[in-house]
């Protein structure tokens, strides 16, 4: 059968159409092959939560992602549908999100009979320390960091709200301020009394002293940092959390298979090979002598 120049255009166009499709399938079938291996090896129900920033591919505008009530529903579903005497392993990697789906799944997690895992590779902030909390382990890479859990009202923290109500006069503050710490008020308890039930699950199984739950909840709950602050391994065992460092391999190689969106050009970029003696292993193209490399800083 003779093709001309135009067949050949229209068959280029229908591959090309194609190839996104068969991509999506295939680390698709990836992720759940992985997912599944994970499960048989450690006898358990695998949950993900990831979230990446992504973007609109027309724009260019990033977009946020956090935990939202999807995700709580979709979660939720997953721990019914788990066996009470079945292990549940949950992979995070989370900037955190709303307080009411982040208290429903910490609420099942810790009513679930078998016991519970949060793996944390990258970062589990707020919300994501909440359900971390939740857990009868936390497993963290060395590099990894949680995050305070103080609420938030709007683009402010509602300790800082508070303090600006009890250092100014009264007549001094507008009536919006003072609903707003009324309502900052409010929150920080509500917040404060939900870890103290995270961290009282945890005295039955010994995770956590006592004598330590008081302390924790006034580091995490009390804007004394900036919400975004990075609580390293060190200083979360040090407030008494349960924390094991060191992450198995496959918990890595399951994040592998949910990058970052590229808009453009890789932000960060290196040669994925062994190192030996400080120097990459490069293959020898065929024909062409390998050149000494330059020193590599």
């Amino acid at each position: 059968m003779d093709f001309g120049i135009f067949d050949l255009f229209w068959i280029f166009l229908l591959l090309s159409s194609l190839q996104p499709i068969w991509q999506k399938r295939r680390i698709e079938y990836r992720r759940f092959s992985s997912i599944q291996e994970f499960q048989k090896k450690r006898k358990s129900r695998v949950i993900l939560l990831i979230h990446r920033q992504e973007s609109i591919s027309f724009l260019g505008i990033p977009l946020s992602r956090y935990i939202t009530i999807e995700d709580s529903e979709q979660i939720l579903r997953a721990i019914r549908l788990t066996p009470p005497d079945v292990p549940i392993d949950l992979i995070l990697h989370t900037p955190g999100g709303l307080v009411l789906a982040t208290e429903q799944i910490a609420r099942a997690l810790i009513r679930h009979q078998a016991k519970v895992t949060v793996y944390v590779p990258h970062y589990a902030m707020s919300g994501g320390t909440m359900l971390a909390l939740a857990a009868d382990e936390i497993i963290m890479d060395p590099n990894a960091v949680l995050g305070p859990v103080d609420p938030q009202l709007g683009n402010y923290p509602a300790a800082s709200i508070i303090k600006v109500v009890e250092e100014k006069p009264i007549s001094e503050v507008d009536d919006q301020t003072l609903i707003m710490a009324d309502i900052a008020r409010k929150a920080t308890k509500q917040v404060q009394e939900f870890v103290r039930t995270l961290l009282n699950d945890c005295i039955p199984k010994q995770k956590v002293k006592s004598e330590d739950i008081e302390r924790i909840i006034e580091a995490l709950t009390t804007g004394q940092v900036t919400h975004d602050y990075p609580i390293t391994v060190e200083e979360a065992t040090k407030m008494g959390l349960p924390i094991t460092v060191g992450l198995p391999r496959s918990v890595y190689d399951l994040m592998d298979l949910y990058p970052q969106p590229q808009g453009g050009r890789p932000t960060v970029q290196y040669i994925p090979m062994p190192y030996d003696d400080g120097r990459p292993t490069l293959p020898v193209p065929k024909g062409r002598p390998l050149e000494e490399p330059s020193h590599m800083n």
